[in-house]
């Protein structure tokens, strides 16, 4: 139980710290937007860069962790769609937004906290690689969305302006640049490592306090059954299946595996909401699916940890 209060207390006091503030409206109305933008666009796009163009890019591609998480967070999109057509003869659109509550991850706001704090400096590459695997999994939703609302009109043209607006994350961004600063083998002069450890240590705070402002905006004003039905693949089946899968590629008591199946722990990602938002399609339950993950990955992710016996 201490890696549980050692790792798993401080991360949720954090998302309850953030919640409070929210509910409270002590930063004001435009306090949760700056504070994203600031750990979006500078915080974790620092702490990635870093980490990755310090270690060699042999150890950043690790297929067979690829592989294993790929394998994972597909099946469940797959099963989330079907859940979705069965429970409500859904169509395409919602099928998608549906798969991607239930396999899409709260990677940079929850998993890279999480990794740092329960595996160190280490933990923050396979986080990166989970993100860039979430940013084609994002970008594969977005292409079925799009794909039914235009009646099957032009897929392709469809796909390349999806994954051009995906591929301006500044956070992917910095980890392709991060990769290249490794693959040339040169290291960040100490300037400028010292100015992205500062601001790169700022990633995992204000990132847990702006996911809790977030959440203090939310509601359950949804079908019960099937946000229950998600918040369920989400928050229990993923890391089931992760814990399936994952000794397959992995020995377990690597720290890409240990990252692996803290990863499939985690609550729904807020961008799942900001897409379902823009598509005006799952709104309310995809708002509440994240509430309730979130609340829930206490208990999954405490148990994980707990499982693996990690944290310091």
């Amino acid at each position: 139980m201490t890696v549980v209060f050692s790792v798993a207390f401080p991360l949720f006091a954090l998302i309850a710290t953030g919640f409070v503030a929210g509910r409270a409206r002590l930063l004001g109305r435009d306090g949760s937007g700056a504070l994203n933008v600031f750990v979006t666009w500078f915080a974790l796009p620092a702490l990635l860069f870093s980490a990755i163009a310090n270690v060699r890019l042999s150890e950043v591609l690790n297929l067979p962790f690829i592989a294993a998480f790929g394998l994972v967070i597909v099946i469940v999109f797959a099963l989330g769609m079907l859940l979705a057509r069965l429970a409500s003869r859904a169509r395409l659109a919602h099928m998608s937004l549906h798969g991607l509550s239930a396999a899409y991850g709260n990677v940079g706001y929850v998993g890279i906290p999480l990794c740092l704090y329960a595996l160190g400096p280490q933990g923050a590459v396979p986080a990166a690689a989970v993100t860039c695997l979430g940013a084609f999994l994002l970008t594969f939703a977005m292409v079925l969305v799009e794909t039914d609302l235009q009646g099957g009109r032009g897929v392709w043209r469809t796909a390349w302006r999806v994954l051009s607006a995906v591929a301006r994350s500044p956070v992917l961004i910095a980890i392709v640049l991060g990769g290249v600063v490794s693959a040339l083998g040169v290291k960040p002069p100490v300037p400028l490592q010292r100015f992205l450890d500062l601001i790169g240590a700022a990633a995992a705070p204000c990132a847990l306090f702006a996911i809790g402002l977030f959440l203090s905006d939310t509601a359950i004003r949804a079908n019960l059954r099937e946000v229950g039905l998600v918040t369920i693949a989400k928050v229990l089946l993923q890391p089931l299946l992760a814990l399936a899968i994952v000794p397959w590629f992995l020995p377990l008591d690597s720290v890409w595996a240990q990252a692996a199946l803290l990863m499939a722990a985690l609550p729904t990602a807020s961008n799942a909401f900001v897409l379902a938002k823009q598509y005006d399609i799952f709104v309310e339950e995809t708002s509440a699916t994240i509430l309730l993950s979130t609340t829930f990955s206490v208990f999954t992710v405490s148990a994980m940890l707990v499982w693996l016996r990690v944290g310091f």
